[in-house]
């Protein structure tokens, strides 16, 4: 019988399991108001685009604006009577040089002046500080980033401990990867880890730069992290993603799928040897370590040289006479 052959070689087969990973953007944050008040206006909306200091809302100002207003009135005041007193302690002082005042008396538009600049200055930090606390009621982007969900609309009445919406950048992501404890001897920083799709495609490729000390007591897996710079559309903070951590890199035979043949739960092949001066197939048990691409990395059963056959499999039986035709 003609049948295709091909010769097992060894090639590099990476040793590897598969996780959930979960990306997580290193600058998140969820935007929470600093003051009370309802909101008078929403400026972005979910998805969208925000730079550093960009206005997301807004806060009903109202009420501050009028402390802020009052104080500067009183700051006007206090600033013209200030200007009084420094006129009239210079008079004072002229007099007193004349000999026409008491040092008691010069003392007394001393002590005057002064306590009317320090009130001065004092209505001056006042309103600096409201005016400080007036710019918190309008709620701004921390960095530049993508708006999350926005829970809230207009007219509600929010607080401090309100969720607004939240602001992710989407780059410079790392992905968490829980390693069960039984790995703990076999996990270490640089440890390759590959991103992939729902179709198997590598996304980027990484390595481990975060191992943690503890055990998760929830999971009983170790935290690791892996950077993910590719700056891929497909990833956005919070996905679940699936993580394969290479463990080590051997050279292993590896043969064509489709020349296995599989016999009450055991794997087979047929390769091709001699007897009595003629090619005959003979039935190998193998053990099958995992898949790479379209083709099966053999732990035992083969080495690099033999000839299995990858044709016609399914019409073989044991020391039947073959004719190999090559690859």
């Amino acid at each position: 019988m003609p049948v295709a052959v091909e010769t097992v070689s060894e090639k590099p087969v990476a040793s590897s399991s598969d996780y959930v990973a979960t990306i997580k953007s290193r600058r998140s944050v969820t935007v929470m108001p600093q003051v009370d008040g309802n909101l008078t206006a929403i400026a972005v909306h979910s998805g969208e685009q925000v730079h550093a200091g960009q206005v997301l809302m807004t806060v009903d100002p109202a009420k501050q604006q009028a402390l802020v207003n009052a104080q500067l009135a009183t700051e006007k005041q206090k600033k013209a009577l200030y200007d009084y007193n420094t006129i009239e302690i210079e008079r004072e002082r002229k007099l007193f040089a004349d000999g026409v005042v008491s040092r008691d008396a010069l003392d007394q538009a001393e002590q005057l002046y002064q306590n009317t600049r320090a009130d001065w200055q004092a209505a001056i930090a006042t309103r600096k500080s409201l005016e400080e606390q007036l710019a918190y009621y309008t709620i701004r982007a921390p960095f530049d980033g993508v708006v999350g969900d926005i829970p809230v609309h207009v007219g509600d009445y929010v607080t401090s401990s309100t969720a607004l919406t939240t602001v992710d950048e989407n780059r410079d992501f790392e992905a968490y990867i829980y390693i069960p404890t039984e790995r703990s001897s076999e996990v270490r920083m640089g440890l390759p880890v590959q991103l992939l799709d729902t179709d198997g495609n590598v996304i980027e490729s990484t390595a481990v730069d975060f191992l943690s000390p503890q055990v998760d007591s929830t999971l009983q897996g170790i935290l690791v992290k892996a950077p993910v710079h590719s700056g891929d559309q497909r990833l956005r903070s919070a996905q679940m993603v699936r993580a394969r951590v290479i463990w080590k890199t051997a050279p292993m035979p590896t043969i064509p799928i489709l020349s296995v043949v599989r016999q009450g739960g055991q794997s087979f092949v047929f390769v091709v040897a001699s007897e009595g001066g003629h090619s005959v197939a003979h039935q190998v048990s193998i053990t099958i370590d995992q898949t790479v691409g379209n083709a099966y990395a053999i732990s035992a059963g083969l080495k690099p040289g033999d000839r299995v056959i990858t044709s016609g499999t399914q019409f073989l039986a044991d020391h039947m006479p073959v004719m190999p035709l090559g690859a």
